[in-house]
């Protein structure tokens, strides 16, 4: 397939791309530094600002998804108001390239941990990730709002760290996974396999699922 991927570079999107390009993609990587990106066959590099929806619009048309892994930066002082405006041209772009099969990288944050309590809500959430979380859950909402889209939002577990790549993992709704061993986790890596199974077989449609040990 061909992909338009968003925060290429990223330690998600990172993720993300390889695991794409081992199965036979082609990507279009935007990222604002290109000479982060790997070089193999089947990445397309190209430089974009997500505020520059004329730009993005001409990398989407034509590709068969757009995956965002947008995000602004943890310790960017103005990440939410600045999450809230890309996920708005983002959408926008991706409407007006015609291009109806999105996947967005969620948050852990608006999972909920017990009924009616999201992750975000928590008293012990950090404060340096709760406007990332709140902007994500925005953009959900967001994408909520869009019928002609097929979009699938993939939450991860509340820790999602960089490990190996097993390709067995559960997964689950709007509920936070829990493993035997009391955590809630997962791999960059397996967290990206279960990206692109959702990419080749839709099974989350118009649906926020999450994925765990």
């Amino acid at each position: 397939m061909k992909i338009a991927l968003l925060g290429a570079t990223g330690f998600v999107g990172s993720a993300i791309l390889n695991e794409a390009l081992d199965r036979g993609h082609t990507v279009t990587a935007i990222v604002r530094h290109p000479e982060k990106l790997p070089q193999r066959t089947g990445v397309v590099a190209a430089t974009a600002d997500v505020a520059d929806e004329a730009r993005l619009v001409q990398l989407f048309t034509g590709q068969d998804a757009v995956i965002s892994a947008f995000n602004p930066g943890w310790k960017n002082p103005n990440l939410y108001d600045e999450q809230v405006r890309g996920t708005a041209s983002i959408i926008a772009a991706i409407k007006l390239a015609a291009v109806r099969r999105v996947l967005w990288v969620g948050g852990a944050g608006g999972l909920e941990v017990e009924p009616g309590v999201r992750a975000v809500d928590m008293p012990d959430m950090p404060g340096w990730v709760r406007p990332g979380s709140l902007a994500t859950i925005d953009a959900l909402a967001s994408l909520r709002k869009e019928p002609t889209l097929d979009w699938s939002f993939l939450a991860p577990s509340a820790n999602m760290h960089p490990g190996e790549r097993t390709g067995k993992f559960r997964l689950g709704g709007d509920r936070m996974l829990v493993g035997a061993n009391g955590k809630s986790e997962i791999s960059v890596q397996d967290y990206a396999v279960a990206m692109i199974d959702e990419l080749e077989h839709p099974a989350h449609v118009r649906q926020r699922f999450t994925v765990g040990y």
